[in-house]
């Protein structure tokens, strides 16, 4: 059974920082590459940045370039998000997946994990 859990995010400031994790279970981590994706309320999901299974080769959506940094930790079956001078525009809930084609999630959507910028 597929399990995404996403943790790490909160409220923050403008300019401040926050580390997200995915912990993934039940499928081939290292094989895949993982995604991470955000949504605000009443919008569509987003891709915002992509590794692929070496580690090496990675994607980030122009708004988050710069800023945002992916990581994987294949041993641990573990994604990470370092996001740095966040901006209001970053609000949103945080989930990771899979990645199949371009820009398609493989699996179910976990909880996701909710990140707020705001004074």
């Amino acid at each position: 059974q597929v399990q995404l859990v996403e943790s790490g995010g909160g409220l923050v400031q403008p300019g401040g920082s926050l580390r997200l994790s995915c912990a993934a279970s039940g499928f081939t981590f290292g094989d895949l590459g993982m995604s991470w994706y955000r949504q605000v309320a009443g919008k569509e999901r987003e891709l915002i940045a992509t590794i692929y299974a070496e580690g090496r080769t990675k994607y980030y959506l122009d708004s988050v370039k710069g800023r945002f940094t992916l990581s994987r930790d294949n041993s641990k079956k573990e994604l990470y998000l370092q996001m740095n001078d966040l901006k209001p525009d970053d609000t949103a809930t945080y989930y990771c997946n899979a990645l199949i084609g371009a820009k398609s999630a493989r699996f179910g959507w976990g909880q996701g994990t909710q990140v707020t910028v705001s004074q």
